[in-house]
């Protein structure tokens, strides 16, 4: 019976999302993350530990089948595999910093300026594209420290927060993309191996689909269910269910939890009353 491989991130915040999302598609594992690799109970799946940064050429030769990690690593690599999907975590975005004191007229500071950096690729295109000289100095980690030792004049790194930017003298002035948890694909994967990555991008799918959105219930006169109803249109149509108290009705559907928030001031205004607010385990729709 064929296995899926799995590559994902042997430790960090992605490595315990990635392990995160697996569990909340029922695959079981055991001790995955004292182990190099570890097999699912009762799913076709095999899990490899490995660097985030080898894992693009891991899947391109097939060590690995398939893999999770963050979209700057892909674009960092620029290996022959494909991205099949982007899963909604570890956003992050990749930026130009300079230091905090330093005026900042525009695009043109770079010209001509060393920069510090651990993506030497991204970095490279995005210049080479807006036709600006740089001068590119790769290190392994530590971006940060660069200007204030004298290494470089800027540096160009992943943000989160920003925190870590202003604690070591320096702000953001460009972003030069985004990037987020993806999964990524080898190119010439057996038809046996498709039929069980398509099971499980189908169980990733019912898993985003429950995260983002709630189901509701609520309580509401009959003369306002039409509008109400208009504001909680559901997957195909809302329920409605009679209470035992003439007039009243109740409502189940499900929504956006944004949407929700931006209606819920509305629904109050039509009379609904006992409004219940529930996470959905699993979504298939």
């Amino acid at each position: 019976m064929s296995t899926l491989k799995i590559a994902i991130q042997k430790n960090g915040r992605l490595s315990e999302k990635s392990l995160q999302l697996l569990k909340e598609c029922g695959i079981k594992l055991s001790n995955g993350a004292r182990r190099l690799k570890t097999t699912a109970s009762n799913f076709p799946v095999e899990i490899l530990f490995l660097r985030d940064d080898d894992i693009p050429q891991y899947v391109e030769q097939g060590v690995a089948d398939i893999g999770i990690l963050g979209e700057n690593e892909v674009w960092e690599k620029d290996k022959a595999v494909t991205i099949l999907k982007k899963l909604g975590f570890a956003q992050c975005r990749l930026s130009l910093a300079i230091p905090k004191d330093e005026t900042y007229p525009g695009i043109s500071y770079f010209n001509n300026k060393k920069i510090a950096t651990s993506y030497p690729g991204i970095l490279a295109r995005y210049f080479q594209e807006l036709q600006l000289e740089v001068e590119i100095e790769t290190i392994g980690g530590s971006v940060e420290i660069a200007p204030g030792i004298g290494l470089a004049d800027a540096i160009f790194d992943i943000v989160s927060t920003g925190s870590t930017l202003q604690l070591n003298g320096l702000r953001e002035v460009e972003l030069v993309t985004n990037s987020e948890a993806v999964i990524i694909s080898n190119r010439n994967l057996s038809e046996a191996k498709n039929a069980i990555l398509e099971q499980l991008l189908f169980r990733m799918e019912s898993v985003k689909n429950a995260a983002e959105n709630k189901y509701i219930l609520l309580n509401a006169p009959n003369a306002a269910i039409p509008e109400i109803t208009a504001l909680l249109p559901g997957i195909k149509s809302p329920t409605l269910l009679p209470l035992l108290q003439e007039g009243w009705s109740s409502v189940h559907t499900v929504i956006q939890e944004d949407t929700f928030w931006e209606i819920i001031d509305r629904l109050k205004k039509l009379g609904a009353e006992g409004i219940l607010v529930m996470n959905i385990e699993k979504m298939i729709l």
